[in-house]
């Protein structure tokens, strides 16, 4: 698969919920980080969990980001409409044989303190692939345990990640899992930077190697601060109910995320249309003075 070497960044946002402060944060500076290196920002709606779901969720996220004046490059994006393409690629990963069907239930891997990743490979090759296709349900894991990963993320410095645990690639429901989507994803739309919160800072290791075996060159990963929560301890988040941000006050809700990021606005700018507010940042835009605090929004 190749790589293209114009700037292309995204925003992929899981419609759970509306969007809140946390996510606006994530979004504008995914944005500013694009339009500043002259390059492309896109948007995938990553839904690909319909339970978890709210009905509604994924136009309203839409509405606020085009109310904020963060208008993406191109078609959008939906994982729903991809599952072809994710079966296609984990039938690709079969034959070469790096992943394996695992039957453990939550109930067994929590009593093992954990996935057993060796035991479970083990058992998955005494079995045979025509036993295994007896056996249903089952999730597929890429045999990945024990992998170190290292890679330079633009505000966190250089990292390394042991990966612990053979990660699930499609889940025991038939859902295809995160971990394969986004990687998928951000192959097939040529995704040169991710841009995100640090709450997915561990997963990048995993996504890395996918990348690799995949035959691609992996992006430039880097993670920006978390807006905490009323407890401080938490991240905003949907699952902790964080309130949807307010529409009719988007210019206002610029300057708020900018100042979280760093910047220092000009109190008149809160009175400006939010392409202005953008225009401004993104020609302001400097990776060094992102403010790299976790903290709550005052």
């Amino acid at each position: 698969m190749k790589t293209s070497n114009l700037y292309i960044g995204r925003f992929a946002p899981s419609p759970t919920g509306p969007l809140h402060f946390g996510s606006l944060v994530c979004a504008l500076g995914s944005y500013l980080d694009a339009i500043a290196h002259g390059g492309h920002w896109l948007v995938r709606m990553e839904d690909l969990d319909p339970p978890r779901e709210e009905p509604g969720a994924a136009d309203r996220i839409l509405k606020s980001l085009e109310a904020h004046g963060l208008h993406w490059y191109g078609p959008l994006e939906w994982q729903s409409r991809r599952h072809s393409l994710y079966e296609d690629i984990l039938a690709e990963m079969a034959a070469r044989d790096l992943i394996y069907p695992c039957h453990c239930s939550r109930s067994q891997i929590r009593r093992n303190g954990g996935h057993d990743n060796i035991a479970c490979r083990t058992g998955a090759e005494e079995q045979g692939p025509s036993a295994r296709r007896l056996q249903t349900p089952c999730a597929l894991r890429l045999k990945c345990a024990g992998t170190e990963e290292q890679f330079v993320d633009i505000w966190r410095g250089e990292q390394r990640q042991l990966i612990g645990e053979d990660t699930i690639l499609k889940r025991r429901d038939g859902l295809h899992a995160y971990q394969l989507a986004v990687v998928v994803d951000d192959i097939d739309q040529r995704v040169s930077h991710v841009v995100r919160g640090a709450d997915l800072l561990d997963t990048t290791g995993a996504q890395q190697l996918l990348f690799r075996l995949l035959g691609a060159t992996p992006p430039q990963y880097g993670h920006l601060p978390l807006v905490m929560g009323p407890d401080g301890h938490q991240k905003l988040s949907k699952q902790n109910h964080a309130p949807a941000i307010d529409d009719r006050r988007a210019a206002a809700n610029l300057c708020t995320a900018l100042g979280f990021l760093g910047f220092h606005t000009p109190a008149e700018l809160a009175h400006e249309r939010p392409e202005h507010i953008l225009k401004w940042a993104a020609a302001r835009w400097q990776r060094h003075q992102v403010d790299m605090r976790d903290r709550q929004l005052h």
